[in-house]
């Protein structure tokens, strides 16, 4: 069995962080700053490190601005000052979006047999890789993500009846391993790719010293978190945004 210890909240959104890098951070007092430069909310919203003022708050609000994003909170419950925040922000009308779940395994329980030529984990990505990423809305700013993350890496091509169809991003920081970007076409979908896809991304993983994995999805993805807690992943927190409406 592995022997690292169970995942905490700020051990996830450090690996978060490492593995899929903002293009810069800025510390705004409390607040931590994520410049994604049109890479989606993960690297384009702020969150709380310390407690805060009312000051403080408008002062990362004109940050986001100042930065051409649509100001936009990470709250992380279960962390001091997420729950003041989050009510200060729905009093300012701010959105909840994208209720998101953080899943873990050690590397071993999601190792497995990948049926041959299904899937390769490689580096850098295939020019098909990175077709099937842009098919999901995954374009050249969210790769741009996967090229900074500074640690080791590795694309997972997957195939399915004789065609590649499915790409994942794994990264590794230290012990641990996060699972990105996976996404499998949709007419290829239920036939076991994705479950081939992760197991080789354990193999990976395991020979890149890691010993657990993790990644996170939206908590209306049904079909996917399914799938990851019969892979066996467990729940070790989570995450919504909130997001200034009608800016």
């Amino acid at each position: 069995m592995s022997s690292v210890a169970p995942l905490s909240l700020p051990e996830a959104f450090a690996l978060i962080d490492a593995t899929w890098p903002a293009a810069a951070v800025h510390q705004l007092g409390p607040f931590t700053l994520r410049e994604g430069r049109g890479a989606g909310s993960r690297v384009s919203s702020a969150s709380l490190e310390a407690p805060y003022t009312q000051a403080d708050l408008e002062a990362v609000i004109a940050a986001h601005r100042a930065l051409g994003q649509v100001p936009k909170f990470q709250i992380r419950p279960g962390l001091p000052g997420n729950d003041a925040l989050d009510a200060d922000l729905a009093a300012r009308g701010y959105e909840v979006a994208d209720a998101t779940v953080i899943h873990t395994a050690p590397v071993e329980t999601l190792a497995g047999e990948v049926p041959p030529v299904t899937a390769f984990a490689h580096w850098p990505p295939l020019a098909i890789a990175r077709e099937l990423w842009e098919s999901a809305g995954i374009g050249a700013a969210r790769q741009a993500v996967m090229a900074r993350a500074a640690g080791p890496k590795a694309c997972v091509l997957g195939r399915k009846q004789d065609r590649a169809a499915g790409a994942m991003f794994i990264g590794l920081s230290g012990e641990r391993a996060m699972i990105h970007a996976l996404v499998v076409l949709p007419e290829v979908r239920r036939l076991g790719l994705a479950r081939a896809m992760i197991h080789e991304g354990a193999r990976w993983a395991a020979e890149a010293g890691a010993r657990e994995i993790a990644l996170v999805v939206t908590r209306a993805n049904a079909g996917a978190n399914a799938l990851y807690l019969s892979m066996g992943m467990v729940e070790a927190g989570g995450y919504h945004y909130r997001r200034e409406a009608n800016p």
